[in-house]
């Protein structure tokens, strides 16, 4: 976080969230909502909390904060990647819609993106690739979504040079809950994290810029917040200079520390 004279300046970071039935008090009715752990991750990792409902949808929102987080949810319609439904497969049109806007406009941008579990299928298919729509058809061994509300653990490696291995090491594990995983990565992005069983856990850019994009939930472990800071630091120079820190350059200090270090 900067210092702006005697305040303290902390990025401000729009996150999509749902739009659907909910119950607090006495109500049950439609309402804007997003679990509370994302919201208590952004915090304490340095920034300002910002939810964007995805009704009324307004690009231009975007110019006003410094960060996007697209949030886990339901499946992202098939029809978005020119394939059928599979009989598990639940879309909600109307955040695929939103969702897929505002993942474009923050590219367009350079605005600092993270995109979770949900949030990297929909970084996936707006740029042109397409999802495995329930993984334990072609891994019947998978366990990313053990039970209902229950979730899993998901271990992996990640690519030298890239946004996550430099924040997570060569290897993780994280929280994950989905039935769905990437499929055909489009030219503009690439995978930099796998599970043994191939499963990809993290996407990035080709063209520079932070963007990330991973099929686990970092926000359900709040003893681990590397990623979070990551981003809200990768925020917080975007708006200090328009310019977040680039793949590109992650590769190149990456390499330089190897030099340094033979």
């Amino acid at each position: 976080m900067a210092s702006n004279g005697s305040e303290t300046f902390r990025p401000r970071i729009a996150l999509t969230s749902y739009f659907q039935e909910a119950s607090w008090g006495v109500w049950n009715t439609t309402a804007a909502i997003l679990p509370g752990t994302y919201v208590q991750a952004v915090v304490a990792a340095g920034g300002t909390p910002i939810l964007l409902p995805p009704v009324g949808t307004d690009q231009s929102v975007l110019d006003l904060v410094d960060g996007l987080i697209v949030v886990g949810g339901p499946d992202v319609d098939p029809s978005l990647y020119g394939a059928a439904p599979h009989p598990k497969t639940a879309p909600q049109p109307l955040r695929d819609a939103h969702d897929t806007a505002l993942t474009r406009a923050a590219m367009e941008r350079g605005l600092p993106l993270f995109a979770i579990c949900r949030g990297a299928q929909i970084l996936n298919v707006t740029l042109g690739g397409s999802l495995i729509q329930h993984v334990p058809d072609i891994n019947p061994e998978a366990n990313y979504q053990p039970a209902p509300g229950v979730f899993g653990e998901a271990a992996f490696s990640t690519t030298p040079g890239s946004l996550i291995q430099d924040l997570l090491g060569d290897s993780a594990t994280a929280p994950c809950y989905h039935h769905q995983a990437v499929d055909a990565v489009p030219a503009s992005l690439r995978v930099t994290a796998r599970s043994d069983d191939g499963t990809v856990q993290a996407l990035e850019t080709t063209h520079g810029g932070w963007v990330l994009g991973v099929q686990f939930h970092p926000e359900q472990n709040p003893d681990d917040l590397r990623l979070f800071r990551g981003f809200v630091e990768a925020a917080a120079g975007y708006r200090a200079g328009g310019t977040t820190v680039s793949n590109a350059a992650i590769s190149n200090s990456a390499t330089m520390k190897a030099m340094s270090s033979a």
